[in-house]
């Protein structure tokens, strides 16, 4: 008896291989498939704006990295009653200081634009088709940063809309290969009703640029946990996120999908010296622990000898 229902997935065929750079762009989830990519050794770039969640801002914020147009104190604006923060960034910039805003938020953009220029791979998780527009500035925001809600303008994302963003984003960077997702996270304040068409006008989004693209592919991560893993005790306790067995089963089904075959004794082996560098050390004078550290630096050396693009400082 078989009790689940399986989402069958067909492997692309040029898949991801250690030397690729990578970056991961969109939801919470594109962070969590992002951050383990990044930690077992790839050499990946996670959200450098913070998460983001409609088409409109990811578009943008490729834009701004296509540009590398610096942030100016026109861009700044207060948040929280002392700090400063960006429209184009979340929260975790935010900064009692504007002029440590800009020095941090430039910083970052610098160092992103170079990695997007040489990205052979990005990964593009869409989490909704919703949209906030700041009224007076008429600007498309990343985030609201709590602001009172009569400054924006909520509006909705149809699929044409959706479609002619992300198709112009794919069609300008025909070197470059896309995987899109669409975030299995539910929008409930949205509404129940309103996530759903939320989330359709993404998949038929996002459908359309697989058919027309060669270097664009889906992965089906909200049919993943919404129908393979169709259960509450995926879920955390807020009922929206999924838990950490949740996200780590999807990250193996994208591991079938988008990482080539050869890469998995690497990946093994990554794994494993990432939770000896986690190892916490109670008795440094120990010949345990001195056997442990000779283990440890062995294991190194096997990773670089073996396995050279292997980025170590990601573990």
């Amino acid at each position: 008896m078989h009790l689940s229902t399986d989402v069958k997935i067909q492997p692309i065929e040029q898949r991801i291989v250690y030397g690729d750079k990578l970056l991961f762009l969109g939801s919470c989830f594109a962070d969590e498939i992002g951050n383990i990519c990044k930690g077992l050794g790839f050499d990946a770039l996670v959200n450098p704006f913070g998460v983001l969640f409609n088409p409109a801002s990811i578009s943008q914020s490729v834009e701004r990295l296509e540009s590398g147009k610096n942030f100016t104190k026109d861009d700044v604006i207060e948040v929280g009653g002392e700090f400063f923060c960006t429209f184009n960034h979340n929260t975790e910039f935010w900064n009692p200081s504007p002029e440590k805003l800009l020095e941090t938020v430039n910083s970052s953009l610098n160092s992103a634009r170079q990695h997007f220029m040489h990205a052979k791979w990005i990964v593009i998780s869409l989490g909704t088709s919703w949209i906030y527009r700041h009224k007076q500035r008429g600007l498309i925001v990343s985030n609201c940063h709590k602001l009172p809600s009569q400054l924006f303008q909520r509006e909705f994302l149809t699929t044409e809309q959706s479609t002619e963003l992300l198709s112009q984003l794919v069609e300008k960077h025909k070197d470059k290969k896309f995987i899109f997702t669409i975030s299995p996270l539910r929008h409930l304040k949205d509404g129940l009703h309103e996530n759903q068409i939320s989330k359709a006008a993404l998949l038929l989004a996002v459908d359309e640029i697989c058919k027309h693209f060669g270097n664009a592919h889906y992965f089906p991560a909200y049919e993943i946990l919404l129908d393979e893993l169709r259960d509450y005790r995926f879920y955390k306790e807020d009922m929206i996120h999924p838990t950490e067995q949740a996200v780590r089963y999807i990250w193996e089904r994208f591991t079938e999908f988008a990482i080539a075959e050869g890469e998995l004794p690497a990946m093994k082996q990554a794994q494993e010296l990432k939770l000896m560098l986690q190892h916490k050390v109670f008795f440094p004078e120990s010949e345990a622990f001195r056997k442990f550290e000779k283990l440890k630096n062995e294991k190194i050396q096997e990773l670089i000898s073996h396995y050279s693009n292997i980025k170590l400082e990601n573990l």
